[in-house]
């Protein structure tokens, strides 16, 4: 019997693509940062439905999206064809192991939110910088641990609620550690000069309360359907809900409708 990749189940749980609607404008706002030109060559690691994906696309470059999750490779081929992209194609992968994809293909290697929730963090360092051409960049974008603001506190209250992870578990928010990240790809070869960190921040944004948009990570967020699935099998569904619902409230900035930001850090290489 085959055993599905864990990582792979938790992205297929939910319906992320729920959680990408709130996510767009910033993944716009985003990829005006990459620079972009036509004919350049992305790789989109991690990248969902096409939230920087289509963006970059739409700007003229040949773009590749990886994503491990099935359903939401077909909801970014989907998006693709209705919007008349064939310079954007997506596919299955796992990016601690590109398997499919050469060596030095690419101009730039783009992953926000998405590797960094990759098994074996060392491996996916050393994927990126493979398929990445001489004298190309990588441009990550990653939550950052401890920080106050609303994911990295959302995967903290939610990992109080769940099971303790499998022995030789390496958290996701490492990636949001920057002396780890340095360590990462300069043991796949990159040069501590060409490594920078820059912090910002991603908005989510609805039309709903924000009641209404934490029932959209509720439902569909697969770190936040883990977590009330194990609080309510002890009893603890009413205390999660209300620490998340105070979490949300506290930093919507929005009226009418919710806008909440998280602090990310932005993670800048060049391959030499």
């Amino acid at each position: 019997m085959e055993v599905t990749n864990p990582n792979k189940a938790l992205w297929e749980k939910g319906d992320f693509t729920r959680i990408a609607e709130t996510m767009r404008q910033s993944g716009e706002e985003f990829v005006e940062t990459l620079g972009i030109e036509p004919g350049m060559k992305v790789l989109d690691l991690g990248c969902g439905d096409g939230t920087t994906a289509l963006p970059q696309a739409r700007r003229g470059a040949e773009v590749l999206g990886v994503d491990i999750a099935a359903n939401l490779v077909a909801a970014g081929n989907a998006r693709a064809k209705a919007a008349g992209l064939d310079n954007l194609t997506f596919r299955e992968g796992d990016a601690s192991n590109l398997e499919g994809i050469e060596s030095d293909r690419f101009d730039l290697v783009v992953s926000v939110f998405g590797a960094m929730f990759a098994p074996r963090p060392d491996a996916v360092a050393k994927e990126i910088v493979r398929v990445a051409r001489p004298g190309g960049r990588i441009v990550m974008g990653n939550w950052i641990p401890g920080d106050p603001t609303l994911v990295a506190q959302i995967l903290k209250i939610s990992a109080a609620y769940t099971p303790p992870p499998p022995e030789g578990f390496v958290s996701p928010m490492t990636w949001g550690d920057e002396d780890i990240v340095r360590q990462r790809f300069t043991a796949a070869g990159i040069s501590g000069d060409n490594i920078r960190f820059e912090r910002a921040q991603w908005a989510f944004r609805s039309d709903l309360p924000p009641s209404g948009l934490l029932n959209i990570f509720r439902d569909y967020y697969g770190p936040t359907m883990n977590a009330f699935a194990a609080a309510e099998k002890d009893g603890r569904a009413d205390q999660l809900q209300s620490e998340l619902t105070d979490l949300f409230e506290s930093h919507n900035r929005g009226s009418p409708g919710t806008e909440v930001r998280a602090t990310y850090l932005k993670v800048l290489v060049t391959k030499g």
